[in-house]
């Protein structure tokens, strides 16, 4: 194991086959479901995924004294470096640990490499806080063991770094799910409230401009304690208990929403705040569970909600009427489907789903017009068929598929660059209506 470099690019390339990376495959079986007054297509098949390492690209931005350290391949190391942006020498605060042919091969003690890299790491890093080991598809498929890995490095640390791991790989996941498991590793250490607290926990990663307007709505409301997860700082970790009202800011925190549950913690349902619409609703639900009247809601939101709705217009006009299809990638699917349908005037023509957490995602199916073609998971040259057929003037999808279907003739937006936008709340709406603008705008742009 290195810290920058040798590998097993064979190996990588497996792991990456498996994590359905564009070649894996399942049974091809698909079933009817229903959830609500909605028909939901559930479809196995071939996948085609971004990696949950891309998780990193957001989250060490906005845990500041975090430090990522993914346990992986050169393929890791690579994906990471293009997909932050962010050259080496920057000394960004993430890296990889780079397993080479002895690690892979069962020739070498991962455990001595790992606690000899951390070692050096700390050492030149002391501002870290928080360290994340990070598993990636390589090492799971060694089964290297990084959660006791973790509880041994932080007993050697002495409480000086607090050292915690999670799987960042795309084996099985989509690649938000990067955040829920990194989320879900720090509900056990999150400390006790204190007995009768009561306390709004917004979960889930926002950028910071979007967190500052969000508090300050909320305090405005009167909420008596307002607290972030993930926060800014790990060494700032929010309290949890019976009094914490939890309210999902992302709709793909289910696994760290139910860890929270277990600690005591009481979900609020809400749509999400993608839009004017939701936006006023999520925050709506979150008054009405501290017992704040609708008059003040409507007092302390309608300004935003104005400034937004006169954003909003100028690209609702370009909006309507035109149709969107959705290929399962992000896990917001459902949400910016919702928006775009009732907000902006599009037609869906098909929403798909990389899995329906039905907990998570109450709120918005009740929004949806009750004959959408809704599919969840992916058998993808059955999706690929029904698009060609379909020939929506838009398509969200995966950054693998863009470009051949841009090939096809087909319009297409990156899914991912809906996860790394600022877009939820007032202030954002009409930049996330912009979002779907711009490449109907280059297509007409590039006709002739």
């Amino acid at each position: 194991m290195t810290g920058t470099s040798s590998t097993s690019d064979a190996a990588a390339s497996q792991a990456c086959l498996a994590s359905g990376l564009g070649t894996s495959s399942s049974d091809p079986s698909a079933g009817n479901l229903r959830s609500g007054n909605l028909q939901v297509q559930h479809e196995q098949g071939q996948r085609q995924v971004f990696c949950g390492l891309a998780g990193i690209v957001w989250l060490h931005r906005k845990i500041q004294d975090a430090f990522f350290l993914v346990v992986g391949s050169r393929t890791c190391a690579h994906l990471l470096q293009s997909a932050a942006g962010v050259m080496i020498f920057a000394e960004p605060r993430f890296a990889t640990a780079v397993l080479g042919d002895r690690d892979l091969a069962g020739l070498a003690d991962c455990n001595e490499e790992l606690d000899r890299v951390v070692t050096e790491l700390l050492a030149r890093r002391p501002d870290i806080g928080t360290l994340f080991l990070v598993a990636s598809c390589p090492s799971e498929v060694i089964k290297l063991d990084l959660d006791n890995a973790a509880e041994r490095l932080s007993r050697e640390q002495q409480g000086r770094v607090r050292v915690l791991a999670y799987s960042g790989s795309g084996l099985d996941t989509t690649f938000t799910q990067g955040e829920d498991t990194c989320l879900s590793a720090l509900v056990p250490v999150l400390p006790e409230a204190a007995a009768g607290t009561d306390a709004l926990l917004v979960l889930g990663t926002l950028p910071d401009v979007v967190e500052d307007q969000f508090r300050r709505l909320f305090e405005a409301l009167g909420i008596p304690s307002l607290h972030f997860l993930p926060p800014r700082r790990g060494s700032e970790l929010p309290p949890v208990g019976p009094g914490t009202r939890l309210l999902a800011a992302q709709p793909f925190v289910g696994g760290t929403a139910a860890a929270l549950i277990d600690r005591g913690a009481t979900l609020i349902e809400a749509p999400y705040p993608f839009g004017i619409e939701g936006t006023r609703a999520w925050i709506a639900a979150a008054a009405e569970a501290f017992g704040i009247s609708a008059a003040r809601v409507e007092a302390v939101t309608a300004p935003a909600a104005k400034r937004a709705a006169v954003g909003l217009e100028r690209y609702r006009a370009q909006l309507a009427g035109k149709r969107i299809s959705f290929m399962p990638d992000s896990q917001l699917e459902i949400p910016l489907a919702r928006f775009l349908q009732r907000e902006c005037g599009m037609e869906l023509v098909e929403v798909g789903v990389p899995y329906l957490d039905r907990r998570m995602m109450g709120a918005e199916l009740n929004w949806l017009p009750s004959d959408l073609r809704l599919t969840e998971g992916q058998d993808l040259e059955r999706q690929l068929d029904r698009l060609r057929v379909d020939r929506p003037d838009l398509t969200v999808c995966g950054l693998g598929l863009a470009n051949p279907l841009e090939a096809e003739g087909l319009t297409t937006k990156w899914s991912i660059e809906l996860v790394f936008s600022p877009v939820h709340g007032f202030d954002q709406a009409a930049d996330l209506a912009e979002l779907f603008v711009r490449p109907l705008n280059r297509r007409d742009r590039l006709a002739f």
